[in-house]
């Protein structure tokens, strides 16, 4: 049920979504929030300088409860997302805030299910990693060997734990305590980071307080990127700063594949020239390797007609690594029609 009216108590979650250009998503994603139930509950989109149709779309959902707010002239120093997420924050009243994405889609009675498990686990910030729903061939590619890499980076048993250093969240999902938001300085504090969630949740643990990290399928679901343009640019600004030693991880997957697919090509190469020891050898080295890399990869969470098409993002990830350090390193890196530099954001240290 949604908190509509201002003078009613405080409801026990504000929904903030920042919205720039997404009138292809924003609508599935209001229509899996407004339909919630078992918690109250407001809704605040923030309208991120839209050229599109975002604000019309979210505000034809004003009958339902959902508040729509201009996010405001960018402060220098502030990156977008960052700017329109602190307007929300600064008009919500719920105990908790969640911060999401226009492009998620919350499963029927997530949200109530989310507050009973941070409230069980004793936590100040849940972050859900939502199910990442992969369409045309070089997102089914190179998303697994990314959130395969992710998964060995930022492993959620560790970063749940409070005895360890390790933090992380997915921002899009992010579900805060108003105390611990305000206590840390909120986005604030993080303004120039282009790697917020991050940056986010290190501070809320270094604060002394908890974290609860997962995989969500059972809560919220995504499509990130719609196609091969919007991929690269995205991870284009995310990739070196997820990473502590990118052009070493850019080398070794590239290494990775040469090797899978070179001791295949020798296989078929000695098999075809009646060397069938030599072939025999070559073709178990290749299973070897490639039974190596699938099991990596299984633990991202793909449907496995990515998982088999993963090989073919391993060549693409290295070179969106490297895409990633030399925008980072020029200064420039662009995201929907803007351009950052995050040079006083620290990059992530290694667990």
């Amino acid at each position: 049920m949604s908190a509509t009216d201002s003078s009613l108590a405080p409801p026990a979650v504000s929904v903030i979504i920042p919205a720039r250009n997404e009138e292809i998503s924003l609508g599935t994603c209001l229509l899996s929030i407004v339909s919630q139930e078992d918690v109250t509950f407001e809704v605040i989109v923030v309208n991120d300088h839209s050229t599109d149709r975002t604000r019309n779309i979210a505000a034809s959902f004003s009958d339902l409860g959902v508040r729509v707010i201009e996010a405001g002239p960018l402060p220098q120093g502030w990156t977008g997302k960052n700017n329109a997420v602190a307007a929300g924050a600064r008009l919500a009243r719920g105990y908790w805030l969640l911060f999401t994405d226009a492009d998620t889609i919350h499963r029927p009675g997530s949200l109530a299910r989310s507050i009973e498990e941070v409230t069980r686990h004793h936590a100040a910030l849940l972050s859900y990693s939502p199910q990442q729903i992969v369409k045309t061939f070089w997102e089914q590619a190179v998303m697994p060997v990314i959130f395969a890499e992710l998964a060995a980076s930022y492993r959620p048993a560790l970063v749940s734990n409070p005895k360890s250093a390790a933090a992380a969240a997915n921002g899009q999902y992010i579900l805060i305590a108003r105390e611990a938001y305000d206590a840390v300085g909120g986005h604030a504090a993080v303004a120039s980071c282009l790697l917020e969630d991050v940056a986010l949740a290190r501070a809320v643990k270094r604060s002394g307080r908890t974290i609860f990290f997962r995989y969500a399928d059972d809560a919220v679901s995504t499509r990130m990127y719609r196609g091969y343009a919007q991929l690269r640019e995205g991870w284009t600004k995310n990739l070196a700063l997820l990473f502590p030693a990118p052009l070493r991880l850019a080398a070794l997957r590239a290494i990775e594949c040469l090797l899978i697919v070179f001791t295949l090509a020798f296989a078929i190469a000695a098999a075809l020239r009646h060397h069938s020891h030599s072939a025999a050898a070559l073709a178990v080295l290749a299973v070897v390797l490639y039974a190596l890399f699938l099991k990596r990869i299984v633990r991202a969470n793909f449907s496995w007609s990515a998982n088999l098409l993963a090989l073919f993002g391993l060549s693409l990830f290295s070179y969106l690594l490297l895409r990633s350090v030399m925008a980072h390193a020029n200064g420039s890196v662009p995201w929907k029609g803007r351009s950052y530099s995050d040079e006083r954001c620290p990059l992530p240290t290694a667990h």
